[in-house]
């Protein structure tokens, strides 16, 4: 784990508590406060109006429908925002000089339906319930701390003791006040700030088990602090403290937000409460990007991105939540889905697993967490965006194509999650040796794996990627129907015009059913021999013994020689002198064959020990012997080797010569002598 993932996990945890503030706040500024008909009124209107003589009426006075204005154009969408940003304005501005008169009415509504005469009840109320759900919650920690050794604390069971006391605290706290009945909006705002309470020790809680995380580990036996635990310490006394103060005004702002409705606040007010909270995230927003410990940004940029912050705050103002949305992922997303990452690498490498389960495990956990949170960033902003997307693009086509653009998104990440999974697992099980004493069955199953394995791969990547366009241009509204139908036509135009290719692949697709050859194996095939060493769907790639690669397509290959299956034999000759004992050469023979049989170097590739099957022929100079051996394939070439010389060696000591060509010359002197100027010639041109 390197240094810098406490770092990492700070800008990870103010990335998801900025933008879930953003989100509950935009939602509570998207809020309208209900109607106030009073329900008689409403009832004798949908009386009225269910009578026939009025629904006569009424229609007798609707006009004809008008023709259908023209869409809007660019420049009329651009004014209407213009126009809204306007009105969002000049309402927050007449808004804030009714806050002390409206905050005066929340006192007297407060007074009066919650404290009932009563100063202070709601806080009183609020202590009693903290201070019993903390002692519940320190019973609770003594019982456990009870039952765990001294001198020992495991970072499960710690864990498991953090959740465990913060539940007590919960329910201690949520069920002492639920027993008792309370006026309504004492009981919603009581359970609302209690939650939001409970909700910031939450955060604080996870963020000292992401330090904890990070730190664990990093200390030497005798708890010697290294250099990744003094970075993880440093990192969590400076983020600790803010994302404390991020979750407080998040969740407090949220409580605070939702209630001001309820006690008689308008929703202009509510909302310039809200941006009041937002400006606090601002300023703490702005302290990180200039106090963050072991940052390597220049001052220039951390003005502009100082500049950048108060400007989606601006557009918040302005009511631009798109924007701001699109503004807040740009900034926000990157570190989220690095942080999560390095979160959840930590996680899955705790876990120990290996095998195909710990593969698997470790992309579910590292993808799954980033698809997770991009996905969770995409269907927030298109929840965001649900009422906006064709006013955004002027039509209900626009909407269409934004919701498909956003869809769209979401099939990538299932498909690169399952792309990864596959592509780790075969790689896996490509890299996965066969076990020590394995039979041959399993030897050629392994190989025929390592051979198909990859084409699958291939087959396996284009099927994907295929899937995902298809279904990415069905969510934009493209009908895919006569899609694949062309498709269908086209790939018959393509097959007549690349007979070729269409051969070479069809030939592939053969061979490997036939199981021809496997990776590793050594063929032959006309001209073209070498080990095998990989596919694709048209050619086979040959590493010839001596260094070059032929890249052959499978249709030139025809008829395949496989020199690597079950087991070769080989053949050898020799020529002994016709006074040498043949019957004594052939024990000899046995005799050194059955030698390289005991031989731990090539006992197990002998099948069939080294033997003479007797006299081949009657040479010009000697007796030709023929021997023959089996062996694994590859094997019999070192076993030749070593036969050969101890075959010389044996022969030597027992008086058996090797038969080598000679010239015999008879005749007078001046033959002779013609005989040794030709064999002078011989040795000088040799």
């Amino acid at each position: 784990m390197s240094n810098a993932l406490p770092t990492r996990i700070g800008i990870l945890l103010s990335a998801v508590v900025v933008i879930c503030f953003w989100g509950l706040l935009g939602a509570c500024w998207a809020q309208q406060p209900p109607a106030g008909m009073p329900p008689e009124k409403a009832r004798q209107f949908l009386d009225l109006l269910s009578d026939p003589e009025v629904k006569a009426w009424l229609e007798g006075k609707i006009p004809p429908a008008a023709e259908e204005p023209a869409a809007a154009s660019l420049a009329d969408a651009i004014s209407s925002w213009e126009a809204a940003v306007r009105t969002r304005v000049a309402a927050l501005a007449d808004a804030v000089p009714r806050i002390p008169q409206e905050l005066a009415n929340a006192a007297g509504v407060v007074s009066r339906d919650v404290n009932s005469g009563r100063p202070g009840l709601v806080i009183l109320i609020l202590s009693v319930l903290i201070v019993v759900g903390f002692g519940a919650e320190w019973l609770v920690r003594r019982a456990l701390a009870l039952g765990r050794s001294e001198g020992t604390v495991d970072p499960g069971q710690a864990t498991l003791s953090e959740v465990a006391a913060l539940l007590t605290f919960a329910l201690a706290s949520i069920s002492s006040f639920l027993v008792f009945e309370w006026p309504p909006l004492l009981r919603r705002i009581v359970l609302t700030s209690l939650l939001a309470f409970i909700a910031v020790r939450v955060v604080r809680a996870i963020v000292r088990w992401l330090f904890g995380l990070a730190g664990t580990g990093s200390r030497t036996s005798d708890e010697t602090p290294t250099p990744i635990s003094v970075a993880s310490d440093i990192a969590q006394r400076f983020w600790l403290p803010r994302v404390s103060l991020i979750a407080g005004f998040l969740l407090f702002g949220w409580a605070l937000v939702s209630l001001m409705p309820s006690i008689g606040f308008s929703i202009d007010v509510t909302r310039v409460v809200a941006l009041f909270c937002g400006l606090g995230m601002l300023a703490i927003a702005i302290e990180i990007v200039w106090r963050r410990p072991a940052t390597t940004a220049s001052a220039a940029r951390q003005s502009l991105l100082t500049l950048y912050l108060i400007a989606l705050w601006l557009a918040w103002v302005a009511g631009l939540l798109g924007v701001l949305w699109l503004g807040l992922y740009a900034v926000l997303l990157p570190a989220a889905v690095r942080g999560v990452g390095n979160v959840a690498q930590a996680i899955a490498g705790r876990a120990e697993r290996s095998g195909a389960l710990g593969i698997m495990l470790n992309v579910l956990i590292v993808r799954g967490a980033r698809a997770a949170v991009i996905g969770a960033a995409v269907a927030w902003l298109a929840y965001i965006w649900r009422v906006r997307a064709a006013a955004l693009a002027g039509s209900e086509t626009g909407a269409l194509v934004i919701s498909g653009l956003l869809n769209s998104i979401i099939v990538l990440l299932v498909a690169d999650l399952l792309w990864q999974l596959a592509k780790a697992l075969i790689a896996y099980r490509m890299e996965l040796a066969p076990k020590d004493g394995s039979n041959a069955d399993d030897l050629a199953r392994n190989g025929r794996l390592r051979t198909l394995l990859p084409i699958f791969r291939n087959a396996l990547a284009v099927l994907i990627g295929v899937i995902s366009v298809l279904t990415i241009l069905s969510g934009l509204g493209v009908q895919i129907a006569p899609l694949i139908a062309g498709a269908g036509i086209f790939g018959v135009a393509v097959g007549f015009g690349s007979q070729t290719l269409v051969k070479d692949v069809l030939s592939g697709v053969f061979y490997m059913l036939d199981d021809a050859f496997r990776v590793g194996e050594y063929i032959q095939s006309g001209s073209y021999k070498g080990t095998v060493e990989s596919f694709s769907l048209r050619s086979v790639r040959l590493r010839h013994h001596r260094g070059p690669i032929f890249t052959v397509p499978f249709g030139e290959l025809g008829a395949i020689q496989n020199m690597s299956r079950d087991w070769v034999m080989d053949k050898m000759a020799l020529s002994i002198t016709y006074d040498s004992d043949v019957d004594l050469a052939r024990r000899l023979i046995k005799k050194i064959g059955q030698e390289l049989a005991a031989d731990p170097e090539f006992a197990a590739d002998t099948i069939e020990p080294l033997k003479m099957q007797g006299v081949d022929s009657f040479g010009d100079s000697g007796i030709d012997l023929r021997m023959k051996l089996m062996t694994k394939p590859g094997t019999q070439f070192g076993i030749k080797r070593r036969a050969f010389m101890m075959i010389k060696k044996a022969f030597d000591e027992n008086g058996i010569k090797l038969a080598v060509p000679t010239v015999h010359v008879a005749g007078g002197g001046d033959n002779a002598a013609a005989a040794q100027q030709l064999l002078k010639m011989k040795q000088v041109a040799g």
